[in-house]
C-alpha cells in the first residue's frame, strides 16, 4: 500500500514538472504572474464568477508593471497593457491573427471577418470596406435620425421615471444596423424574433466566458456533451434563425425592386468595390454583389451578417449606456455638451445633418472619454506567430497575447486619476503627445474596427438627440458600477 502510495505521488511530481516546467512553460513563467498550483497550473485561478473574474483582472493590473502571465497546460498567455507592447502586437501583420480563443466563438460566427485570418480575412476586408465609405455613412445619417426619433419617443413616454436606458438602447441600435447595413427594416412581425435574438445574445456571452475559463471545456466533444454546450447550440439556432431572415429579406426587396449590381464594379486602382451612385448602399448589398461575382458563398454572407449584426448593435448599445450615465452624474459637463448643441441648432427641431457632426467638438471628447472609461470591447486576444520581445521578456511564438484594453484605458501614468470623467483629456492639445496605442476602443492597426466611423456617428447622433429632448438625472452612479465577465462590457445590475 506505501509503496503505491508513493509511486502516485512520484507519478503526480513528474506529470507536474512535464507540464508546468518544460521549456515553454518556463520560458512564459519567467514573467511575473499569480503563483501556480500543483498540476493545474494557474488553472484554479482564473475559475471564477463572472463578476470576481473581472475585479481579479483589475487587481492584477494593479500588482504587476503592464505585464503578466497565466499558464495552463498547454496554453500560455501574457497579458499586455503597457503601450509600447501594444503596439508592437497590434501594429503588425506578423501578430495579426486571432488567438485559439477565437475558436469559442466559431460555431456562432464561424470564418467572419472578426475571426478570420490571413488571405480570407483581407479579401473580406476588401469587399467590406466601402460598405463604411464617409459617402455612404452619409447618406446612413437620416436612417439613424429617425431611429433615434423613436428612440427619444420610447424615452418620452417614461419621462420623470428611472429608466434602464439599455433595453431601449438596444432596440434603437439593432434596428440601426438592420437598415443601413443590412438594409433592412425591422416590422411588427419580426419584433418577437428581435427580442430573442437579443437574449439569445446575453446567453451567448455567458456561455463562452465560461468555456473561456475553463480549459478542459475547449475540446468541442467534451464542451457539447455539457449543458453549456446544449445551451449554445439553442442560442446559436435563435441567431442564425434571425439574421437568416434579414439576408432572405433583403434578397427578396431586390429580387422585386432590382438593384443594378453594374453600379458595383471594382475599381481598377485598389480592386474594391465602390459605389458610384447616389443610393443607401446596404453592406449586405457588397456581400450579395460578391457572391454574384464568385467572391463569396451564401455561408460567407451569412457569417459576415452574424459578424456586423452582433458587433453593429451590442458594442454600440454598451458605449451608449455608459455614456449617458457619465453625462448623468456630471451636470456641468451635460450644460456644456447643450450649450455646444444650442449653439449649432439654436431652438430649431430640424434633423441632424452629417455637417453638423463635425461641429459637436466637446461632446466627442465626452463619447472618446466615455470610451476610455468603459471600452465596450474591453479584451482581444492575438497569437504570438514569432519570437517577440515585450518588456524586456522574450516571449516564444504560439504564445497567446491578451490585451486587457480596460486596463490599458486606467493606466494612472497616463491617463491621470483615471476613473475621473475628464473629457478635456481629447482635446487637441491633450492628445498630441499621448501615445497612440494607449487608447484604442476600436483596436488599432491593420485589423482595427472597419465600423468606427458608423459606431461614433451612431453614437453622436443619439446623445445629441437625447440631450435637447431631456435633462439626464442620475439613477446609477459610477461607483455602483461592477462589471460583469463578458464578450461585451456590461455592468452586474
Amino acid at each position: 500500500m506505501f509503496f503505491y502510495l508513493i509511486s502516485i505521488i512520484v507519478f503526480l511530481c513528474v506529470l507536474h514538472i512535464l507540464l508546468n516546467y518544460n521549456e515553454r512553460a518556463r520560458m512564459i513563467k519567467s514573467i511575473p504572474g499569480p503563483k501556480m498550483d500543483f498540476l493545474v497550473g494557474d488553472g484554479l485561478t482564473i475559475i471564477q464568477s463572472t463578476v470576481d473574474i473581472m475585479d481579479m483582472g483589475r487587481k492584477f493590473a494593479k500588482i504587476y508593471d503592464g505585464i503578466y502571465s497565466i499558464w495552463v497546460y498547454p496554453y500560455g498567455a501574457v497579458l499586455i497593457y503597457n503601450p509600447d507592447d501594444v503596439e508592437i502586437i497590434m501594429s503588425s501583420m506578423k501578430h495579426a491573427d486571432k488567438s485559439i480563443l477565437y475558436a469559442l466563438l466559431k460555431p456562432w460566427l464561424r470564418e467572419g471577418l472578426l475571426i478570420s485570418n490571413g488571405a480570407k480575412w483581407q479579401e473580406r476586408r476588401k469587399i467590406l470596406t466601402p460598405a463604411f465609405h464617409f459617402n455612404i455613412l452619409k447618406q446612413f445619417c437620416d436612417i439613424i435620425e429617425e431611429n433615434t426619433d423613436r428612440f427619444v419617443d420610447s424615452l418620452k413616454r417614461n419621462s420623470g421615471q428611472p429608466i434602464d436606458v439599455l433595453p431601449a438602447l438596444s432596440e434603437f441600435t439593432l434596428n440601426s444596423i438592420c437598415e443601413t447595413a443590412m438594409g433592412t427594416q425591422l416590422s411588427e412581425d419580426t419584433t418577437g424574433a428581435a427580442k430573442s435574438y437579443k437574449q439569445a445574445l446575453y446567453g451567448l456571452g455567458n456561455i463562452i466566458f465560461q468555456r473561456f475559463i475553463r480549459v478542459y471545456l475547449y475540446p468541442d466533444p467534451i464542451f457539447n456533451l455539457t449543458l453549456w454546450g446544449r445551451q449554445q447550440s439553442k442560442h446559436i439556432k435563435t441567431v442564425q434563425n434571425f439574421t437568416e431572415t434579414v439576408i432572405e429579406q433583403r434578397k427578396e426587396h431586390i429580387k422585386r425592386n432590382g438593384i443594378n449590381f453594374d453600379t458595383l464594379t471594382a475599381d481598377d486602382d485598389d480592386d474594391d468595390y465602390v459605389y458610384k451612385k447616389k443610393k443607401r448602399t446596404a453592406m449586405l448589398d457588397l456581400l450579395i454583389s460578391a457572391e454574384k461575382e464568385g467572391h463569396i458563398d451564401k455561408i460567407g454572407i451569412q457569417e459576415e451578417v452574424d459578424t456586423f449584426m452582433f458587433e453593429g448593435h451590442d458594442t454600440t448599445a454598451s458605449g451608449l449606456t455608459f455614456c449617458l450615465m457619465l453625462i448623468a452624474n456630471h451636470r456641468e459637463i451635460q450644460d456644456k455638451i447643450r450649450a455646444e448643441l444650442t449653439e449649432i441648432f439654436g431652438d430649431s427641431k430640424r434633423p441632424i445633418k452629417m455637417e453638423d457632426l463635425s461641429k459637436m467638438k466637446y461632446l466627442d471628447c465626452c463619447i472618446k472619454e466615455s470610451l476610455r472609461i468603459y471600452p465596450p470591447v474591453h479584451f482581444i486576444s492575438r497569437i504570438v506567430n514569432e519570437k517577440t520581445v515585450l518588456s524586456n521578456y522574450t516571449i516564444p511564438a504560439g504564445t497567446l497575447c491578451h490585451i486587457p484594453i480596460l486596463d490599458l484605458h486606467h493606466r494612472e501614468d497616463i491617463f491621470k486619476d483615471p476613473k475621473k470623467f475628464d473629457p478635456d483629456r481629447f482635446l487637441p492639445e491633450n492628445v498630441a503627445g499621448r501615445h497612440p496605442y494607449a487608447y484604442v476602443p476600436f483596436s488599432a492597426g491593420p485589423r482595427n474596427c472597419i465600423g468606427q466611423k458608423f459606431a461614433m456617428m451612431e453614437m453622436k447622433i443619439a446623445v445629441a438627440k437625447v440631450l435637447l429632448e431631456f435633462d439626464l438625472v442620475p439613477v446609477t452612479r459610477p461607483e455602483d458600477i461592477r462589471f460583469i465577465a463578458d464578450l461585451i462590457l456590461r455592468n452586474n445590475g
